[in-house]
């Protein structure tokens, strides 16, 4: 069955007769659409698909199995009519359709369409990945570990955090990809505390630990990856925090397999690192989905819930952060199987020092 297909079924059981779908990426896995400016309606018996004069083009080759449609420049204005007889019931993403354009729709529409809150219909199409979609976040990762390879050779001690993260990203468009999938993080020394840290225009020191968060979007899809290197001989505190993170990060992608309670997943490296004494250190998940968007279902945290499916694909990411010293996290891809997991970050995990 075609996404379309799949999706207009949830749409169903969910008592709905058809669903607007805003959201960028949303509307690219439903239609294939890759412009800035479109919007889908999907249901049993609808497939409609509405944009402005500029990707008119773009989409007859990439939306074919949609009724395409040219709306104004303010396309939701299309959907004034075009609507079946009768009662329509409406689906809309209440966390995407901002408050100014869900009281447009409310104008706009006749009052026999009624719009319903339902989000969250595609992303739980889009949190199990198909073959294809697997291959091109391999293909992400695995260009997120060439530039790793290339920064270790490159070097870090002298240069700037913001110098590394631009290096960074000129090197990841130079090898294919489109973009970073979100702004790197460079965060040497004590300010590898913050998790997500803004690079600074500060030099990068010897013997102390430097926190690279990167991840390149290649054909449209993602990839994310975290690395804690040394620049030197660590004082022993440090050295102890990235021992603890290492084994954390290992035990908990042990852990990893279809039927995994997402909340006992995180718990798996949160216990251990709590046990050593830094619970209070470890204030986010253990990780997220990545596919089309680098944050997606499902996620690993406390506050989550679900199990893990074959298919899925999530971060394995704890951390430990010292106020005032500096902090360690490791990152993994990894792509839930049939009977386990399998890691797809290549980079190496023991301490690497580089200078």
């Amino acid at each position: 069955m075609s996404r379309a297909g799949r999706i207009a079924s949830r749409v169903e059981a969910r008592g709905l007769d058809a669903l607007l779908v805003t959201k960028p990426a949303n509307v690219r896995y439903l239609t294939g659409f890759t412009g800035s400016n479109g919007y889908a309606v999907v249901g049993p018996a609808v497939r409609r698909f509405v944009t402005d004069f500029r990707y008119v083009e773009r989409a007859k080759a990439e939306v074919p199995d949609f009724d395409r449609e040219l709306g104004p420049p303010q396309i939701l204005g299309a959907l004034a009519d075009g609507w079946p007889d009768g009662a329509v019931r409406l689906g809309f993403d209440d966390l995407d359709l901002s408050v100014r354009d869900h009281r447009r729709l409310s104008e706009l529409l006749p009052e026999r369409v009624e719009l319903v809150e339902a989000a969250g219909v595609v992303e739980e199409e889009r949190a199990v990945k198909e073959p294809g979609e697997l291959e091109r976040i391999r293909a992400a990762a695995a260009l997120a570990d060439d530039v790793y390879d290339w920064l270790r050779d490159f070097g870090l001690v002298g240069r700037t955090e913001r110098e590394v993260a631009c290096l960074l990203e000129h090197e990841m468009r130079r090898r294919g990809a489109s973009d970073p999938s979100f702004p790197s993080i460079v965060a040497s020394g004590e300010r590898g505390a913050s998790p997500h840290a803004e690079p600074q225009d500060v030099p990068i020191e010897r013997d102390t630990l430097v926190t690279l968060d990167i991840g390149a979007r290649l054909d449209g899809y993602c990839s994310d990856c975290t690395r804690t290197w040394a620049t030197g001989e660590l004082p022993d505190d440090l050295a102890e925090i990235y021992a603890l993170v290492l084994r954390a990060q290992r035990s908990a992608l042990d852990a990893v397999r279809p039927g995994l309670d997402v909340v006992a997943g995180d718990g798996v490296a949160r216990e251990l690192i709590a046990a050593a004494g830094h619970g209070d250190h470890f204030g986010h998940g253990l990780g997220h989905g990545v596919g089309l968007e680098v944050h997606e279902a499902p996620r690993l945290s406390r506050n989550a819930s679900g199990t893990l499916a074959a298919g899925h694909v999530v971060t394995v990411e704890p951390g430990v952060y010292l106020p005032g010293r500096g902090g360690v996290r490791i990152e993994d891809l990894v792509v839930v199987t049939e009977d386990g997991r399998d890691v797809i970050s290549r980079t190496e995990k023991e301490i690497v020092t580089v200078g």
